[in-house]
């Protein structure tokens, strides 16, 4: 038997490779593009390209670090909207002497004696906010029974000293009695803000990329955040305000997809988390900054100067590099090429050109140098099941964690309403929530432990509602505190996890729309204080409610602990749920879906049959026809069916 065998020195050229079906279709959705040029190989990234370029080397931990710094500044100006809103412990209306009798003599009143004529007194909360005592113009006995009307104050009003700051908005532009509207407005309209970026500039690092994104993003909001120092009036400090936490959004999406697209999947946790512990140092480093800034603009100045600094990433494009990753899903070749010649080299790897050996990744036969780049966008999830399934449970989740933690900070006020108890014990928790990750998710899995996170938010959220006025104190504080917790945990997963799941091609939009949705539960909060908390109790019910429904979709999402990330919308889709409960412990290493091979349409033993029953029904005498035929000796014949046909032929012959 001849047997051919495909090789460099034979001169016969090998069989074309079939081309997948996907690749048909796209030249046929771009005419005059060939089928070849426009479709690419499978790229196994992870596998085969990473640990070439020298993996989770000394570069990409270099690129790393410079990636968590704009975490730090992006929390900074996130939180300092606290102080910038805070309102005073104690306020009253300045007292005005036109309101008192033309006989009135300050000086035969003591400053509390004062306070109590001008001032009404309200039971419970002391000097009235608002109001002020009017007398009639010519009374002069202001000893007895008076008589005399409230009216609204009319020379603005007394603070008392502030929180950190000595002084804010609340106290410049006096929002207080029918101005307190334009506060929770103004947390609202900053909230829009980062949900628009989220939005918009998550998608914009899908089209230009990673660094390109950081870039704009990074110069636009320290413009806003200069601005803001400047404003003059609530109104300019509100929309300035709105158009930095826009931009502050696009700082925070594309320095964490950028530091995940660079990791290993060993380090990717780790490398999430300690941006984490970045957001709790801003955190616990900010009151100190109040404290010693004394007034807004220069806390808005101090919390900018980071932004500033930042623009230093613009001359030293090796500190913030563009990911290879998102080069190489949407066919920036020569980019790619360049960039992974980077990172090859500053890891201390020799560079090889086919980075894919016998099937010429990266080399030209493969990729034309001409081959134009794709783009895509959140409108791609029309098209998909599985990743529209991933980014709105993962939305949810975290819509559920920012916007129950206001249910569990209210409780504790019930507790203590000291603003420095309540500010520390947040960051506690949320540190104590980063640890909690970093312990669990790597051994147990990211949808375990989202779905124990949901389970005892919810659980706790219901347990408060239920149960608050017959628990003692310290219950409804573990409570408090363990619900705060959890849903912070609850929080940082589900960010965590969706920007796992997200196929790099479409990541920056898929994870911006889930961070919107954390942005609308904090929004959420905003809203009860405008309406002066007259939906509370509304609003803890629908949250418990929804932590409880969480349970559910969360076992709808698949497991990504040490897989690889999802680069095309194909891998993407292709990601399955495993089951919760492993009874294999290496069972979490094998693909998310185990398919196994199609059985066979061939069975040995009934074609046998077929084969016998035919021959013995063709060999009957009493069939209506018979079917004649030349007569063909066989190929290869054995002696005794040679001699048998001799024999056959002689009785024939006689």
């Amino acid at each position: 038997m001849l047997r051919v065998s495909w090789s460099h020195e034979a001169n016969i050229p090998p069989p074309p490779r079939r081309l997948p079906a996907l690749c048909a279709a796209r030249s046929q959705r771009e005419p005059g593009a060939s089928a070849s040029a426009s479709c690419c190989l499978p790229m196994d990234f992870e596998a085969k390209i990473f640990p070439r370029t020298g993996g989770y080397g000394r570069y990409n931990r270099v690129a790393v670090v410079f990636s968590w710094f704009p975490t730090f500044a992006v929390v900074l100006n996130f939180y300092s909207d606290v102080f910038y809103t805070l309102m005073p412990n104690t306020y009253h209306c300045r007292p005005d002497q036109r309101l008192l009798p033309s006989s009135f003599m300050l000086s035969n009143y003591s400053k509390q004696g004062y306070m109590n004529l001008t001032i009404p007194w309200v039971n419970g909360s002391g000097l009235s906010h608002c109001q002020l005592y009017k007398y009639p113009a010519n009374f002069s006995d202001l000893s007895g029974k008076v008589p005399r009307e409230t009216v609204p104050c009319t020379r603005g009003w007394e603070f008392s000293s502030l929180v950190g700051l000595q002084g804010n908005i609340v106290t410049e532009w006096n929002l207080v009695c029918d101005n307190s509207w334009k506060i929770p407005l103004q947390q609202i309209c900053f909230m829009m803000g980062w949900i628009v970026g989220y939005v918009f500039l998550g998608s914009l690092c899908d089209w230009l990329g990673r660094r390109r994104g950081f870039l704009l993003s990074i110069s636009l909001s320290s413009l806003f955040g200069v601005a803001v120092c400047l404003s003059s009036s609530v109104v300019v400090f509100l929309l300035l305000r709105l158009c930095q936490g826009a931009m502050l959004a696009g700082v925070f999406v594309s320095s964490y997809i950028l530091r995940l697209e660079l990791s290993d999947p060993p380090h990717r946790l780790m490398v999430a988390m300690i941006g984490g512990f970045f957001t709790v140092s801003a955190e616990l480093l900010l009151p100190g900054f109040a404290a010693l800034c004394h007034d807004w603009p220069i806390l808005q100045a101090v919390t900018t100067l980071p932004l500033l600094l930042l623009l230093s990433y613009w001359c030293c494009a090796s500190v913030f590099p563009e990911s290879p990753r998102w080069l190489l899903a949407t066919d920036h070749i020569p980019q790619a090429k360049r960039s992974l010649q980077e990172f090859t080299t500053r890891n201390g790897v020799c560079l090889q050109e086919e980075m894919y050996p016998g099937e010429t990744l990266l080399s030209d036969s493969a990729y034309g140098e001409d081959l134009q780049a794709r783009y895509y966008s959140v409108l791609e999830l029309r098209q998909t099941r599985v990743i529209w399934k991933n980014c709105l449970i993962l939305s949810f989740t975290l819509f559920i964690g920012t916007g129950i933690q206001y249910c569990f900070i209210r409780n504790l006020h019930l507790y203590s309403n000291n603003f420095y108890f309540m500010y520390f014990l947040r960051v506690i928790t949320g540190a104590l929530a980063c640890v909690f990750i970093c312990m669990s998710v790597n051994h147990f899995g990211r949808r375990g432990m989202l779905l124990l996170s949901a389970i005892i938010t919810g659980l706790s959220s219901l347990l408060l509602l239920a149960l608050t006025q017959y628990l003692k104190g310290g219950l409804v504080l573990v409570l408090s505190v363990v619900g705060l917790l959890f849903s912070q945990a609850l929080a940082m997963l589900s960010a965590f996890f969706a920007c796992e799941v997200m196929p790099t091609v479409v990541r920056g939009g898929c994870f911006g729309l889930v961070m919107a949705a954390g942005c609308v539960g904090m929004a959420a909060s905003s809203l009860m204080e405008l309406q002066n908390n007259s939906g509370y109790f509304l609003h803890h019910v629908i949250f418990a409610s929804f932590a409880v429904l969480s349970v559910l979709c969360i076992m709808l999402l698949p497991e990504s602990k040490r897989k690889s990330l999802p680069d095309s919308l194909k891998e993407g889709e292709n990601q399955r749920r495993p089951p919760l409960f492993l009874s294999q412990p290496d069972r979490d290493s094998l693909p998310l879906l185990c398919t196994r091979p199609p059985a066979s349409e061939y069975n040995p033993d009934n074609y046998s049959r077929l084969v016998s029953a035919t021959r013995k029904m063709l060999s009957k005498d009493n069939l209506p026809y018979r079917i004649a035929g030349p007569t063909v000796p066989p190929l290869l014949s054995d002696s005794n069916t040679q001699e048998r046909e001799n024999e056959t032929q002689s009785e024939v012959a006689s």
